[in-house]
């Protein structure tokens, strides 16, 4: 084993600034690309509102970081008018989130206009959990952000 311990030191030597050179290059993309890259947490991204044959296509990019899989997410929504009013609550559900996953989920709102939608607001984790991981933790836990023109939150 002595006999070892040098090639060892050597490898660790080789293999740390190797490691971390990864590491930053993966952080200076994703910051490139405008996201924060959350070591934990729910990520939950409005990426796009688009008209569709139904009425308002919202994209959503979802990111499990919290300690284990959820087996399902579902969070009420409450959309805003541009004035204000509250137009409706629905219901999206995300299915499963597997920890470490990222997965882009849409959702058609029948009837919705989205030019008139001024704000989306994450109103209640209706279910979520998973591996040690309940409703409370998944609301308390989450992190929002937006690519569009409409404010997003909780």
């Amino acid at each position: 084993m002595a006999g070892l311990r040098p090639l060892l030191a050597v490898f660790a030597a080789c293999a740390l600034p190797v490691l971390a050179a990864s590491a930053a290059l993966a952080d200076d993309a994703a910051k490139r690309a405008g996201v924060e890259a959350p070591t934990t947490g729910l990520s939950l991204e409005l990426n796009a509102l688009q008209p569709s044959d139904k009425g308002c296509r919202l994209t959503f990019v979802i990111a499990n970081h919290l300690s284990g899989d959820i087996a399902k997410a579902a969070f009420e929504i409450a959309l805003f008018d541009r004035t204000g009013v509250v137009d409706r609550l629905t219901v999206l559900d995300f299915r499963e989130l597997p920890r470490g996953k990222t997965k882009v989920s849409r959702f058609d709102l029948p009837g919705a206009d989205c030019g008139k939608i001024g704000r989306v607001l994450v109103n209640s984790a209706t279910t979520c959990g998973g591996s040690g991981i309940g409703p409370d933790d998944c609301l308390a836990r989450l992190q929002t952000a937006t690519r569009t023109e409409v404010e997003f939150g909780s």
